[in-house]
């Protein structure tokens, strides 16, 4: 099974966040611009919460507030779950299953170094599946 780390090689090492000052409006745009679903808000290097789409929705949207007028502070998750580079794909899928969350920030020594998606793990399940299965099939028609 593949490790985070290995993962993050196959990923551009760019990582999208915010800080908790800018607003709500400011972090969707970002978001929609780059295709992503969360961002990381950072207090300059420290990782200080996680803004995702599902937090917009339940704490904006539903509560009939304007993201023009909320900073992401108002709004972000500051329990946020994080791996380590040396965990597995199954340490991954595992933790986003339990805490049912679709994006785990990938903490090396207290320094963000990487995000990975639960598109990003299940991509990496498919292909170490893919790749049994041809081995399968190259050991049974040898």
């Amino acid at each position: 099974m593949k490790t985070v780390s290995e993962l993050l090689q196959g990923k551009s090492g760019s990582v999208l966040s915010v800080t908790p000052e800018n607003s709500v409006f400011e972090a969707l745009k970002l978001m929609a611009d780059k295709n992503v679903g969360a961002l990381l808000v950072m207090n300059g290097n420290a990782l200080c919460g996680i803004m995702s789409e599902r937090d917009y929705a339940r704490k904006v949207i539903l509560l009939g507030k304007s993201s023009h007028e909320l900073a992401v502070r108002d709004i972000m998750s500051e329990k946020v779950v994080s791996v380590t580079p040396k965990q597995t794909v199954d340490d991954c899928m595992g933790l986003m299953t339990d805490r049912r969350i679709r994006h785990l920030p990938v903490l090396d020594n207290g320094r963000v170094v990487g995000v990975l998606s639960i598109g990003d793990l299940v991509k990496a399940v498919i292909k170490e599946q893919q790749q049994t299965i041809q081995q399968l099939e190259s050991y049974i028609n040898s």
